[in-house]
C-alpha cells in the first residue's frame, strides 16, 4: 500500500467564524447541578453566532447554575467550520501560540479524514497552519503532546482504505519543530490496537491502546511506553478488560502517579477512573457510574481535577465536570453550548483560566469551538498524593 503522508505547511486563513484479565472495581457516581439546561440554552440562544463566522461573546455568570458556580463560561467562539464535518479536537500551547488539531472530512465516519492544525497567538484570530493527509487512509482522532526535546507530537489512527486481513487500523505519530511543517509520520504500536492519546511524563510517552476489532471477550486496553515517540513497547498487556474499554486519556500527578479516564461502551457502559504508581504496571480502577464519551482530564494548579466528556443522560452534551479521584465521582459543573454530534475536548490551563476546544453540531453544521472558562478552585481540596 502507498502510505505516503502529505502536508501543507503554508498557513491559509480560516473562515471566520498477553492475556486480558478482569480487573476489580470500586463504584463511584455522578452529581449534577440543578437546572443547568434552561440556563445553558437561554444563554446560547442569545450568544449563538451566525454560521460561517467566528465570534466571541462574553457570557457572564448566567451560563452556570447556582450549584455550578465552580465553573463560569466566559466566552465561546466558533474557530472553524471549513469542512463538511469538523470534529475530534485537541488543544495545546506551543512556542508562544495556541495549536488546535482536529479531523476534517465529509462525515463522522467516511474514508477521507485528514488532520487540520490551526494556530493562534491570542485564541481569537485563527489560521490554518498545516494539514496531515494520507492518500490511503482515513486519519482519526488526533492528539497533541510535547516531547522532552521541545517538538510538537501528533498521535492519530490511520484506518486503511484497503485493509489487509486482519489489519484494519494502524496508530501513527508525526513530529514538528514549529507546528507547521510535519514529518512523514511513523507507524507505532501494534496493528489494530488504537493508541488513542499519548502523554509525556519526564522522558517517556505513555498511552493506552484498545483492540476494538477483537472478539467481545478479548477486548481490553493495553498500556504502551516510548522513549522517542516512534517505538512503543507494551508495558501492560491488559490493564483492564470488561464492558468494551476503549478511549483513554492519561495524565500524571505531581508525585508521578498516573491517572487515566477511560470510556466503555459495552455492558456496563460506564466510565472508569484508574490510578497507578510508577512503574505503572498495577492499576486500580473505580467505576464512575455514568456513561461518558471523548474523555479528557486535567489537574488544575490548585490541585483539583476536571474532566471534559460527552454526557448521555437527558440531552447529549459536552460537559465540564469536577473529578474526585478518591471517591470516583463526577460532578457536572458546566454544560458547554453543544448538542447532537459533540465532545472530544482539548484542555489547557493558561492566563488563570481553562481553555477548552471541542466540536458540536448544535447549530446544524459540525464545527470546532473554543471556550474559556473561569474555574473557582476548592480551597478545602489539597493536592492529592
Amino acid at each position: 500500500m502507498n502510505k505516503r503522508s502529505v502536508e501543507t505547511p503554508a498557513p491559509v486563513k480560516s473562515k471566520p467564524a498477553g492475556d486480558c484479565m478482569e480487573s476489580g472495581l470500586q463504584t463511584g457516581g455522578m452529581r449534577r447541578p440543578r437546572s443547568w439546561l434552561p440556563l445553558a440554552v437561554a444563554v446560547w440562544s442569545v450568544l449563538s453566532p451566525a454560521m460561517g463566522e467566528a465570534e466571541s461573546r462574553e457570557t457572564g455568570e448566567a451560563s452556570a447554575s447556582p450549584d455550578a458556580a465552580r465553573a463560569v463560561l466566559l466566552s465561546v467562539r466558533r474557530i472553524w467550520d471549513g469542512g463538511e464535518h469538523n470534529a475530534f479536537t485537541d488543544l495545546t500551547w506551543f512556542q508562544d501560540r495556541w495549536h488546535c488539531c482536529f479531523r476534517e472530512a465529509k462525515d463522522h465516519v467516511s474514508p477521507d479524514g485528514r488532520i487540520r492544525i490551526l494556530e493562534s497567538v491570542d485564541g481569537e484570530s485563527w489560521i490554518s497552519a498545516a494539514e496531515v493527509v494520507r492518500e490511503d487512509a482515513d486519519l482519526r482522532d488526533p492528539g497533541f503532546s510535547i516531547t522532552p526535546d521541545g517538538r510538537l507530537m501528533l498521535t492519530a489512527a490511520a484506518s486503511w482504505h484497503e485493509p489487509s486481513d486482519p489489519v484494519r487500523r494502524q496508530s501513527m505519530t508525526w513530529c514538528s519543530a514549529d507546528g507547521r511543517t510535519w514529518d512523514e509520520g511513523t507507524e507505532v504500536g501494534e496493528p489494530d490496537f488504537w493508541l488513542w492519546k499519548t502523554t509525556w511524563n519526564q522522558d517517556a510517552a505513555f498511552g493506552f491502546g484498545y483492540n476494538g476489532y477483537a472478539p467481545e471477550g478479548e477486548r481490553c486496553v493495553r498500556l504502551y511506553r516510548s522513549a522517542d515517540g516512534r517505538r512503543f513497547e507494551t508495558l501492560v498487556p491488559s490493564a483492564f478488560k470488561g464492558g468494551y474499554p476503549n478511549e483513554a486519556k492519561i495524565r500524571f500527578r505531581e508525585d508521578g502517579v498516573a491517572v487515566c479516564l477511560l470510556r466503555r461502551d459495552g455492558d456496563p457502559a460506564t466510565g472508569l477512573i484508574g490510578e497507578a504508581a510508577a512503574p505503572y504496571e498495577q492499576w486500580e480502577w473505580k467505576d464512575l457510574g455514568v456513561r461518558i464519551g471523548g474523555p479528557n482530564l486535567l489537574q488544575l494548579p490548585g490541585g483539583s481535577w476536571v474532566a471534559c466528556v460527552r454526557l448521555y443522560d437527558g440531552q447529549v452534551r459536552t460537559a465540564l465536570c469536577g473529578l474526585d479521584l478518591s471517591s470516583g465521582q463526577l460532578e457536572e459543573w458546566l454544560a458547554l453550548p453543544s448538542g447532537g454530534d459533540t465532545s472530544y475536548a482539548g484542555l489547557a490551563w493558561r492566563d488563570e483560566r481553562l481553555w477548552i476546544s471541542y466540536y458540536s453540531s448544535h447549530e446544524g453544521k459540525t464545527s470546532i469551538y473554543l471556550a474559556q472558562v473561569r474555574v473557582r478552585q476548592d480551597p478545602s481540596r489539597e493536592l492529592e498524593k
